[in-house]
């Protein structure tokens, strides 16, 4: 992600979330966060999802990551995931974490498919209803069941090409 996507990232923040970051808070992440790293996914010239995480001594934790609600069902929010997976692996990061809400279960079936499982619980975390956040972690990036993961999502969602990007199976030779 660059300043020049930020506009796209706020449309789809804003689609995504009842309380969106506004844009200059990921300006902010941008330019003074040194501890972010944030991606997009553009089908042709739309940009179509983002996500971001910020590494934090050896944990890589998930902040942000939306789809536009009519690219929603097509592999987008994996592909996010196996990219921000791969930039925590390429960081040194020993786990993964993140927040999801409790109703939120679309997202809470996608998280568990990378390997992330429930180990607390954020009372009234989020501010618009104050509905609590289950935190979800992985297993160690490096642990043998996280390797066979990663090599299971890397065939359903592509692999990464040596000028960066995520070619998928079908395209594949």
């Amino acid at each position: 992600m660059t300043l020049d996507d930020v506009a796209a990232v706020h449309r789809i923040e804003s689609a995504s979330f009842p309380v969106p970051w506004p844009d200059y808070a990921f300006r902010q992440e941008l330019q003074t966060n040194r501890l972010a790293h944030y991606v997009v996914v553009r089908a042709g010239q739309e940009t179509v999802g983002y996500g971001g995480l910020w590494l934090m001594v050896d944990e890589a934790h998930i902040t942000t990551i939306a789809v536009l609600p009519q690219w929603r069902r097509h592999g987008i929010g994996g592909r996010l995931m196996l990219e921000l997976m791969d930039i925590s692996r390429d960081l040194g990061a020993r786990v993964m974490t993140l927040e999801v809400r409790l109703s939120n279960s679309a997202a809470r079936s996608l998280y568990q498919g990378f390997g992330f499982h429930p180990v607390g619980i954020r009372p009234r975390y989020y501010s618009n209803n104050g509905e609590d956040a289950l935190i979800l972690t992985t297993e160690p990036l490096s642990s043998p069941g996280m390797e066979a993961r990663f090599a299971e999502l890397e065939q359903r969602y592509g692999a990464t090409s040596d000028d960066g990007q995520r070619t998928p199976p079908e395209e594949r030779t």
